[in-house]
C-alpha cells in the first residue's frame, strides 16, 4: 500500500487575506439591482404605480366608473399598446365600454376616459 504526501497547510497570510477581503466587499457594494439581475439572469420586476429606473411602467390599475350600471371597478390599463383606446366589457354588468387613454409625451399616464358604446 502506498502513502500519499500530503502537503501542510499554508500559513495565513494577512495580508493576501485584506486585499481579497477588500476586493470582494467593493465588488458587493457596487452591486446594483439590474446588475443582480443580470448576473443571475433574472428579468426585471415592475410594481403597479412605480417607475424604475425613471422608466415607464408598463401598466397600471385605474378605478373606473361603469358608463351603464355606474359601479365602480378596477381595471389594468396597458401602456405599452399603441392604440390609445380599446373596447373592455364592465365587470360587473358585462356591457361594452370604449376606454380612452391619455399619455405624457414619455408614455406615462396622464388620463383614462370611458364611455358607453351605443
Amino acid at each position: 500500500m502506498s502513502q500519499r504526501k500530503t502537503q501542510a497547510p499554508r500559513p495565513p497570510d494577512p495580508k493576501r487575506d485584506q486585499r481579497q477581503l477588500r476586493s470582494l466587499t467593493r465588488r458587493i457594494a457596487s452591486l446594483d439591482a439590474h446588475n443582480i439581475d443580470e448576473l443571475y439572469g433574472l428579468e426585471p420586476v415592475y410594481e403597479p404605480g412605480t417607475s424604475p429606473g425613471g422608466r415607464v411602467v408598463p401598466e397600471e390599475f385605474v378605478a373606473v366608473q361603469c358608463p351603464y350600471c355606474g359601479e365602480r371597478f378596477e381595471t389594468r390599463i396597458d401602456l405599452t399598446a399603441e392604440d390609445p383606446g380599446y373596447v373592455e366589457d364592465c365587470q360587473i354588468c358585462c356591457r361594452p365600454i370604449e376606454f380612452g387613454i391619455e399619455r405624457e409625451d414619455g408614455g406615462a399616464l396622464l388620463g383614462v376616459k370611458v364611455q358607453r358604446m351605443d
